[in-house]
């Protein structure tokens, strides 16, 4: 008697696997037309709301917006606040908007309508100085001396120790012997300092970029590197690769590291909704394209 299996089983077997196959395949393909699909959001039934009802009054300048306005920072009338998420978030983040970069395609505002607490933006130059807390804050730009997000805490660590050299190598400074237990607790401390405590991000395009880094201000901060990822942007800039992320994707990519990277815990989505607005207006804008209704992508640009 033969061993070997039926030759009907040998085909269904191969069948099998390349229908497993395919619908690996099929799920990739998916998950690369909407990357944004797995996201952990609230409902965004008031956007569906509003989107219908068109241009809302904004509460506090009276301009005509839609769903939130990018001057005062507050969701338009029929966007109600109580229905919104609030996220939030492990440490500040300050963003720095170049002058020209235009309020209402910038999506930096997203942070700061959903993350209001953590969230600070100002327009360049007026910004505020960092150089006394250079130890405690960092900035996301990509350069040769950027650093990755698991390594921060190691390089504000070697940052501390070379204040407190600086400051014991001063000449004109009285030594004074510490003994043993305050050495001890000068270490503890220092050892505490190595927390981030507020994270940099500069709103423009690639192009204006270049003057907002090279300011003095900015210039001995730590900078940190993101993972290479690819951007959603609909208003991605021309002539720039697909890995050039909008502000509001920069921002929630960092958190997602820093979660993971430097809190150690497993990410579940806690800054997911950071993305509330950007998401529906990406699925608005994929639907639009592809219905070939201009209205829609006119009252989201």
């Amino acid at each position: 008697m033969s061993l070997n299996p039926p030759v009907f089983l040998k085909e269904k077997e191969e069948n099998n696997s390349k229908f497993v196959e395919i619908q690996h395949s099929q799920t990739a393909s998916i998950a690369a037309e909407d990357p944004l699909q797995n996201l952990r959001l609230a409902s965004q039934e008031v956007l569906h709301k509003a989107q219908q009802s068109g241009r809302s009054k904004c509460l506090k300048c009276g301009g005509s917006r839609m769903f939130y306005c990018y001057t005062c920072y507050v969701p338009v009338e029929n966007v109600p606040i109580q229905q919104m998420p609030l996220v939030k978030l492990p440490l500040k983040i300050d963003i720095i908007k170049h002058p020209n970069e235009t309020d209402g395609k910038s999506t930096a505002i997203h942070a700061k309508l959903l993350a209001p607490e953590s969230v600070n933006i100002y327009t360049y130059p007026c910004i505020p100085e960092y150089e006394e807390k250079d130890h405690e804050v960092a900035l996301v730009f990509p350069g040769p001396k950027s650093v990755s997000v698991k390594d921060i805490s190691f390089h504000l660590q070697k940052r501390i120790q070379n204040n407190v050299k600086g400051k014991n190598d001063d000449p004109d400074k009285p030594f004074i012997k510490r003994k043993k237990t305050e050495e001890q607790d000068l270490n503890d401390s220092n050892g505490q300092d190595t927390t981030l405590k507020k994270i940099i991000f500069i709103d423009s395009t690639w192009n204006q970029t270049n003057k907002i880094f090279t300011d003095e201000r900015l210039q001995g901060l730590l900078q940190v590197e993101l993972k290479t990822r690819k951007t959603c942007f609909w208003r991605h800039q021309k002539g720039k690769p697909d890995t050039f992320l909008s502000t509001i994707e920069a921002i929630y990519y960092f958190l997602v590291d820093y979660h993971t990277d430097i809190l150690k815990e497993k990410y579940q989505g806690q800054y997911d909704n950071l993305l509330f607005f950007y998401s529906f207006m990406y699925q608005l804008i994929k639907n639009a394209k592809c219905s070939g209704d201009k209205e829609t992508r006119k009252l989201i640009h």
